[in-house]
């Protein structure tokens, strides 16, 4: 469906990469020529960064009636062959692989009978992606989003050829990760050109906004603090962007701030969403951000922490840990609902019997429907039997004028049960940010040892890997 409505487009450029191009036309071409190549294999596996043939794999995929597995392609030669191992038969699109498609023209493989089905004769129950997850705290799940979870996301948040004739979306997320597969999706049904930036550089994105005349990005937490770092005084120079969407991790707020100052006439949204909701569910819309950067109003301010009210067609729960509905502002466990979840998981279903998926993070709703993440379910610390959230920790210790990230992580304790670890990157006193957090928070939650460190582990989406860390202090700090 969303391929056959962007091919009337005609001869309007709608992907753009590495100074190329292809129009609407030029990409149905070679989507139906690579749906050919594509018969006879249970899946197409794409091992490689953005690429002109993303889109056209995608859709050559969906024309032949098979999934198609964007893996990390800066995964460990194990950890890959781990993943392959799962997909005998599948066709491996590597680097080498892809000039190849883009070369290939309709009319070379025989019609008949036998010939792909445009995307809306497809099975919309059918397997149109499988996603990994990230693995930060587990090994990797395959996660599987059907047809229809994708048109329900799609249809749901935008509007059919909507956008302005120079309208274009740089993406710099790499196409492994949801984000970067419904960006596609979206921008192309919208009407808008999308422009890839393979490998992220805060310079290179800066210039390729201004070169492009870029009216839409989005990036992740570390892309939006290596942006705002590039900029260290004065407006960023890119009059043309208007829009500019931020999500994949939590974000420090100090970031935000000082990215809405040096974007003075962008809007900024910041979506919440997992891999196994088709993306996001949950957006701080621009008007938001403006709103609680000027407001006097504490509450309205906090929004700013927040990841917004939910999208339409989609419901947030707040459960307790015995699984009732929680109070308004009270902590809990978020769940989602809505036609575009999938909680998925190689046929088994995540979702409860009434279609609610348990996202595994914790957070709360004000008395306005925002909602605010406080962090996975299994990073909560428990320390001599009170629940800790490292996330409010956190953006104490990142308010601190020393410090640029922090990552608080509980470490096992003989007598508390766990101890509180701070690791963080800038400079400072350990005592004097101890007593930092202890000022603004009560003891209990004051950090029992600060480590300072150069980087955090993260991974390429910005998410901070705490089972890494978690075993790095497991052994050090034992």
């Amino acid at each position: 469906m969303i391929l056959e409505m962007v091919a009337s487009g005609g001869d309007r450029p709608v992907v753009t990469a590495n100074g190329r191009s292809l129009t609407a036309s030029d990409l149905l071409a070679r989507a139906r020529a690579a749906a050919h190549r594509f018969r006879g294999h249970p899946a197409v596996l794409y091992l490689s960064p953005s690429h002109l043939t993303y889109p056209v794999a995608l859709f050559g995929a969906a024309l032949a009636g098979i999934p198609f597995i964007p893996l990390n392609y800066r995964l460990g030669e194990h950890q890959l062959a781990r993943l392959l191992a799962r997909h005998p038969g599948a066709l491996v699109l590597r680097p080498a692989d892809l000039d190849a498609l883009l070369s290939v023209e309709e009319g070379t493989a025989e019609e008949g009978p036998d010939a792909p089905e445009l995307a809306q004769e497809q099975d919309q129950d059918s397997v149109a992606v499988v996603l990994y997850t990230s693995g930060t705290t587990a090994e990797p799940k395959a996660a599987l989003l059907r047809h229809r979870h994708l048109l329900a996301y799609v249809l749901n948040t935008q509007e059919f050829a909507s956008a302005g004739e120079g309208d274009a979306s740089l993406v710099a997320v790499p196409p492994y990760h949801v984000a970067g597969l419904m960006n596609l999706l979206t921008n192309l049904y919208s009407g808008r050109r999308l422009v890839y930036l393979p490998a992220f550089d805060a310079g290179e994105w800066l210039e390729t906004v201004r070169r492009e005349q870029v009216t839409h990005a989005l990036v992740v937490p570390t892309m939006l603090a290596r942006i705002v770092a590039e900029v260290p005084a004065g407006d960023a120079g890119t009059p043309t962007l208007r829009s500019l969407a931020y999500g994949g991790a939590r974000t420090p707020r100090p970031v935000v701030e000082r990215a809405l100052g040096i974007f003075p006439g962008t809007g900024f949204v910041n979506a919440y969403g997992l891999t196994e909701t088709a993306s996001s569910v949950a957006v701080l819309g621009p008007d938001d951000h403006r709103e609680a950067l000027a407001a006097s109003d504490p509450a309205v301010r906090d929004r700013l922490g927040s990841v917004g009210r939910p999208l339409p067609g989609v419901e947030i729960e707040i459960r307790d840990d015995d699984g009732r509905p929680a109070a308004v502002g009270e902590t809990g466990l978020v769940f989602v609902r809505g036609d575009q979840i999938s909680g998925e998981y190689g046929g088994r279903s995540a979702l409860d019997a009434d279609g609610w998926f348990p996202t595994r993070d914790r957070g709360r709703l004000d008395a306005d429907g925002y909602l605010f993440i406080e962090g996975r379910a299994d990073d909560t610390i428990i320390r001599g039997g009170e629940n800790i959230a490292p996330a409010e920790i956190e953006d104490v210790l990142v308010a601190h004028p020393g410090i640029v990230e922090a990552a608080v992580i509980g470490v096992p304790d003989p007598e508390w049960g766990q101890r509180i670890v701070a690791v963080v990157v800038g400079a400072g006193d350990p005592a004097e940010v101890r007593q930092w957090v202890k000022d603004r928070l009560r003891s209990s939650k004051t950090p029992d040892t600060i480590v300072f460190r150069a980087e955090l582990p993260k991974t390429e989406t910005g998410k901070l890997l705490r089972r890494t860390l978690l075993a790095e202090l497991e052994t050090t700090h034992a």
